[in-house]
């Protein structure tokens, strides 16, 4: 497909394009690494594992209690907070900024995200059924990641947003104009998929023989290789220059843009000026702050034959305390956010009234 026809269409048609761009990957992948485990005879019994079984957080019955309640609490106002978001910027018109356009994006990834890996954990609790499907397993570990990578590439956009509101404010509307702005979030995508591919295709080819236990709780790249029986030095490779190359574009477009921006707020003659934008831009870097932050912990790490113990705490702030907290860090605590959402409750009480 033509890149200035995808760039042309609807935000409904690059999702859907998108998604579907995931999932012919995926499957050409996934079919790509079983043809070749079949087609070697001498390797069959290494490599015909069907399942994992994951070992979760705790084996402890009140703990694993404590956590379905917390997770689940966590999971409903992450989900109902980015569902507002979404529902608020689709029929409000005065949110129909490109601030709010990349803010609609974020919450379908936080959305997408947290739902790739809290319900099947919370399955486990409740079931006691740690066992996952290698298809499941490969499915969760490539969505988690698309979607998580994505959303480091829609921070620097919205770095990037900040920076010409700011900086360029009188020029704000044509630079950031509609187009430009789903250009933005297509590239997003597709940097993720090129970013991501290579390495989790050489991942579906790795061999399971000793061992299928996944010392998490979800499916992640680390404790995966940890028990992994073949070669995994060049896959380990490929996934820290994947991820020092996503945080070195990310970071420094983000940093360029907060030094513009620090540079530009100082110049402002009043006080009240300095104030408002610090305002504005705050919320976007504590998000920023928590992302990278937690991340960092998760990815870069020289072997994954390090502990799981500090990924699974970092996991859980991922998954589930940053989904819930960033919509009310980010749009909830807005004014125009707050009177879209009075707007809108006032017209649900007029229409059930009627």
């Amino acid at each position: 497909m033509h890149v200035k026809y995808i760039a042309q269409l609807s935000q409904t048609k690059v999702i859907v394009y998108v998604f579907l761009t995931l999932f012919s990957d995926l499957t050409f992948l996934s079919f790509t690494c079983r043809l070749g485990r079949t087609q070697d005879p001498a390797m069959r019994n290494h490599t015909s594992l069907t399942r994992f079984i994951l070992l979760g957080l705790t084996d402890d019955p009140h703990m694993q209690i404590l956590i379905f309640l917390f997770l689940l609490l966590t999971y409903m106002l992450s989900l109902t907070g980015n569902l507002i978001i979404l529902l608020l910027i689709l029929v409000d018109s005065h949110l129909k900024t490109a601030m709010y356009f990349f803010l609609q994006n974020f919450s379908f990834l936080e959305i997408s995200f947290t739902s790739a890996c809290i319900p099947r954990f919370l399955y486990s609790i409740s079931t006691g059924d740690r066992a996952i499907t290698y298809n499941a397993c490969a499915c969760q570990l490539f969505f988690t990641d698309v979607f998580a990578v994505t959303e480091f590439f829609l921070l620097a956009a919205v770095s990037f947003d900040c920076y010409v509101a700011i900086c360029k404010p009188l020029h704000y509307v044509t630079i950031m104009n509609h187009r430009v702005c789903q250009r933005i979030v297509f590239c997003c995508w597709m940097a993720t998929l090129l970013i991501i591919s290579p390495p989790f295709s050489f991942g579906l080819a790795l061999e399971f023989c000793d061992s299928n236990v996944i010392d998490h709780f979800v499916c992640d790249v680390n404790p995966l290789l940890k028990i992994a029986c073949s070669e995994t030095r060049f896959i380990e490779q490929m996934t820290l220059a994947g991820t020092v190359l996503i945080f070195i574009l990310t970071l420094v477009c983000v940093v360029l843009s907060y030094v513009y921006i620090i540079r530009t707020i100082l110049g402002f003659p009043s006080a009240q000026q300095r104030t408002k934008a610090f305002s504005t831009c705050s919320s976007h870097i504590i998000v920023v702050s928590i992302t990278y932050g937690s991340c960092i912990f998760v990815y870069i790490k020289p072997s994954a034959k390090d502990e799981m113990t500090i990924n699974k705490g970092v996991t859980i702030l991922t998954t589930s305390i940053s989904p819930m907290l960033n919509p009310f860090i980010y749009t909830l605590r807005n004014k125009q956010v707050k009177q879209a959402f009075n707007d809108l409750v006032q017209r649900i009480i007029s229409l059930s009234k009627n």
